[in-house]
């Protein structure tokens, strides 16, 4: 079924001025000094994309002006923003999805003051899940936020998601993907396995990979490459498999590497990866957005334990 990376339109949402001075949090009284007006939350007509829609927009007055009797910190209103987005899931589909969705605050001018990204897992098909968000703590200074807008919605089967943080799969086994890294060109994203069960886990060779676009349809062109030395000599010299043996609690990692040089040719995106630890393992399916440039080639080295 299709998954698309969104971007929907820029929200605006205007914020209600304060009508008294001398208080440091919205909606608090200030004995002597007029009460502060409450935060403005403002509905938001959003027809919405790929079923992720902002439905309204909490903002909090405007700061007050320091007084004689009372001055305003810049910190204090910078640990407790109080913006806050409502929104709306809906899975269009036929099969339960877990969707990461990553959401931006902005200034009146559209630059992007914070950036929060949030997991709703497990809609059913046909649901809709109600969810909130917010921009928390923003540095002294920062522009007034005015405005909200969903910046990218990655979607996967509930059952192929990395697990939740503490949370183990009945397998004892959990996939997961780190941000990676990024270095004149060079692109490398850390597999993570951990062995969160209770019984060791024994594992040999590499990742089996299967990439797709953001339309959940498979890759062509590309080579996965094993080893690194096809792609860089900056990670050292190719090592073969060997046997790894992980104890409760321990972990193993492999890596993914690749350029994003573009020459001749249309450039390849790879929005999922599905994984799987071995061949008779369940698929993890990460979002790691290779962006592989026109270079066709993706290395992956053999799983080894952390730390080694």
């Amino acid at each position: 079924m299709p998954r698309r990376t969104a971007l929907l339109p820029a929200l605006a949402a205007t914020a209600l001025l304060l009508t008294a001075c001398g208080t440091e949090h919205a909606g608090a009284g200030n004995s002597g000094t007029g009460t502060a007006a409450p935060p403005s939350r403002t509905q938001v007509d959003d027809p919405g994309k790929d079923g992720v829609r902002i439905i309204s927009l909490t903002l909090p007055p405007a700061s007050p002006s320091p007084t004689r009797s009372h001055s305003v910190s810049a910190d204090r209103l910078a640990v407790d923003s109080e913006i806050v987005a409502s929104y709306q899931v809906t899975n269009k589909g036929t099969e339960a999805l877990t969707y990461s969705i990553v959401f931006t605050f902005m200034s009146s001018d559209g630059g992007a003051m914070a950036n929060q990204t949030t997991t709703v897992r497990d809609v059913a098909p046909g649901k809709t899940v109600s969810g909130t968000v917010r921009a928390g703590a923003l540095p002294p200074g920062t522009p007034r936020v005015t405005q909200a807008k969903v910046l990218e919605v990655t979607k996967v089967p509930a059952g192929e998601a990395p697990a939740a943080p503490g949370m183990c799969p009945a397998s004892g086994i959990r996939v997961s993907a780190d941000r990676g890294d990024a270095a004149m060109g060079l692109r490398v994203v850390g597999l993570h396995l951990d062995n969160c069960g209770t019984h060791a886990y024994s594992i040999e060779g590499y990742p089996l990979l299967a990439l797709l676009d953001d339309q959940d349809r498979p890759v062509a062109g590309v080579t996965i490459l094993h080893g690194s030395g096809g792609i860089t000599t900056g990670l050292g010299p190719d090592e073969p498999p060997r046997p790894v043996s992980l104890a409760p609690g321990e972990s193993a990692t492999a890596n993914l590497v690749w350029r994003n040089t573009v020459e001749s040719g249309t450039p390849v995106n790879v929005t999922y990866v599905r994984v799987r630890a071995n061949a008779g393992a369940a698929p993890v399916t990460v979002t790691p957005h290779l962006d592989l440039g026109t270079t066709g080639k993706l290395g992956v080295t053999p799983w080894k334990k952390a730390g080694r």
